[in-house]
């Protein structure tokens, strides 16, 4: 079973793509470069906002390091293709796939693959969301069940890839475990992870002939685009909540709604 695996080009990224190789699942990897993982503040921002934001993804990218420092690139020689966003859905692009003849295609942190690849990959094309599909679509997904102060409800969805955002049939749900002193980047850290190790397990269970079943999305939920989010959110998470929002979950503060999650590992 030959997979490939279409991603973005930070450490988190990468940590997939290893994390693969490293158990003889991956054998090309296409790396779309993204943008700077540390954005510089928007003009006009209040003091505090200023504050804020800088401390954000300042330590977004301390968190990015700790878990995942080494994972700068591949870590292991495979078939692979670096683009730009301006040639995503290109013909070389088209040409590369082709090459390689995959049996599955993942996609991580890229941006909108279109109907005409969409159509020409493998059967099995699955998507892996930074986010609870269907109750938290688009951008920004991981910080969403924060700020609503449901920190249990930031995971990762692995579902069919189609031209619906982060719409298509789920194969599986990853949510990491809560622990005391976790602030909102060591979730979407460990949520990175988990989802990684549920996908090795997922991919060889396919190997060995055990296809997951698919859960149709339901229409409830919200696709979350960029512009829903401003730098005045994190007042909530750094001024009301200190960065603590886990352990007033924890502590039973916060009150305890479970999301339905597909566990394509349960399956028997």
């Amino acid at each position: 079973m030959k997979v490939v695996l279409l991603s973005g080009s930070h450490p988190r990224h990468y940590y997939v793509a290893n994390t693969l190789l490293e158990n003889g699942l991956l054998h090309g990897h296409m790396i779309e470069e993204r943008e700077a993982f540390v954005p510089a503040p928007p003009e006009g921002l209040e003091p505090i906002d200023r504050e804020n934001f800088i401390r954000h993804f300042r330590e977004r990218e301390e968190a990015e390091y700790a878990f995942f420092g080494k994972h700068k690139k591949v870590l292991g020689d495979i078939p692979t293709l670096v683009i730009h966003q301006s040639e995503l859905n290109g013909e070389k692009m088209l040409q590369w796939l082709q090459e390689q003849q995959p049996d599955v295609v993942l996609t991580y942190g890229v941006h909108k693959i279109d109907d005409h690849v969409i159509d020409r990959l493998p059967d099995y094309a699955w998507n892996i969301h930074g986010g609870l599909s269907p109750w938290y679509r688009g951008n920004i997904t991981l910080f969403w069940p924060f700020y609503m102060l449901r920190p249990n409800w930031a995971g990762m969805t692995i579902h069919r890839l189609t031209s619906k955002l982060d719409g298509g049939d789920i194969v599986h749900h990853s949510v990491p475990k809560l622990e005391y002193g976790d602030g909102i980047h060591d979730v979407a850290c460990k949520a990175v992870k988990k989802v990684a190790a549920d996908l090795v397990e997922i991919l060889k269970r396919l190997q060995s002939g055990k296809v997951p079943n698919y859960v149709p999305q339901k229409s409830n939920g919200k696709l979350f685009v960029a512009t829903d989010w401003t730098p005045q959110h994190l007042r909530l998470i750094y001024q009301t909540f200190h960065n603590d929002i886990v352990d007033h979950y924890l502590d039973g503060k916060l009150g305890h709604v479970e999301p339905k999650l597909v566990n394509a590992l349960a399956e028997q």
